[in-house]
């Protein structure tokens, strides 16, 4: 992606996230409206023609908004809780920005994120359960089942993709943006109707919700965790309260690391960079010797060049024990 062409993106996304429709999108209406139809009638055909359904139980974790939401985190938090209740969970995605084939494939520790995708390989580092890529989910659930001893199937993303059965949807929101202007693509940022969180089993926000949503929603709160080398070797990390850092996002929302950077204290220098960005060397050949914090998406695919002096951020999810209890308890029905 030119720099031109991601500062357009980048006005694009500011302009839906405004809470009222920019003048300059109403050209995009009658498209929007073309998608949300669309988008309605493939729901109304899934809840009228059931797909097909595997012979474990499926939980969908997705959003009805173009962009970050906190899906990643999210599943690592599911993963280890539904561990620790003696399930064995396994993950599909779709393994966006991959240059994978069409075959199902099974992501491992070390796995290339050019061929799998970042978020992929991120979640097979973080907990350590079978990740398997397929943009066909029903296939890479039938592969994760052939290949594995898995009980219990997450799917990171995949709200809309109706040709696969879940027994659970959990819809994630960002907090701070909420739905936006409340219109479809390419208009606002929303990929179906705000009205389909009325149909899922729980709606999380990432941060405290700052706009109305059409139902109640659970808080998550992410909580800064370490700072860990890029490179992975073995060090601790020296810098602290008051340090100016080159903050690197080249995520959904970046917005979000930034403000989490500076609520540590750091003087944060940022740098964003499209989302699932493929990131080479000369991207951060400009920064020298300064101390570079960058998201564990982006440490993933920065690790082949890293230098000693860039740390990533880890963070985990924070959800309070009725969410657990719901998920548990639909589980425990099936």
């Amino acid at each position: 992606m030119s720099r031109f062409t991601h500062a357009l993106s980048e006005k694009l996304v500011q302009a839906w996230y405004r809470p009222e429709l920019s003048f300059a999108l109403l050209p995009l209406l009658p498209l929007a409206a073309l998608v949300k139809r669309e988008a309605s009638r493939r729901y109304q055909n899934f809840r009228q023609f059931p797909p097909w359904k595997p012979p474990v139980p499926v939980i969908v974790v997705g959003n009805v908004t173009a962009g970050g939401t906190g899906k990643t985190p999210m599943v690592a938090a599911l993963v280890k809780r539904l561990v620790a209740e003696g399930y064995r969970p396994g993950v599909i995605s779709r393994g966006y920005a991959s240059n994978k084939s069409s075959s199902p494939v099974l992501v491992g520790v070390g796995s290339d994120p050019e061929q799998c995708g970042d978020e992929p390989v991120m979640l097979a580092e973080l907990t350590g359960v079978p990740v398997v890529v397929d943009a066909d989910r029903q296939r890479a659930v039938r592969h994760l089942l052939d290949v594995t001893d898995c009980n219990l199937v997450i799917s990171d993303d995949g709200l809309q993709h109706y040709r696969l059965h879940r027994d659970l949807e959990i819809a994630l929101v960002d907090g701070t943006r909420g739905l936006g202007n409340g219109y479809c693509l390419p208009a606002g940022p929303l990929r179906e109707s705000g009205d389909r969180l009325r149909d899922v089993d729980l709606v999380v926000t990432n941060g405290p919700c700052q706009r109305a949503l059409p139902v109640d929603p659970v808080l998550m709160t992410l909580k800064s965790s370490q700072v860990l080398p890029v490179d992975g070797k073995s060090r601790d990390f020296t810098g602290g309260s008051g340090d100016a850092v080159h903050a690197v996002a080249g995520i959904g929302n970046p917005q979000r690391f930034f403000s989490t950077l500076e609520k540590q204290g750091f003087t944060v220098h940022p740098h964003v960079f499209p989302d699932h960005h493929s990131f080479v060397v000369d991207d951060l050949s400009s920064l020298g010797d300064g101390t570079v914090i960058m998201t564990a998406k982006d440490a993933i695919k920065c690790r082949p060049f890293a230098r000693d002096n860039w740390w990533y951020l880890t963070v985990e999810a924070q959800l309070p024990e009725s969410f657990w209890t719901t998920v548990l308890g639909r589980l425990s029905n099936l």
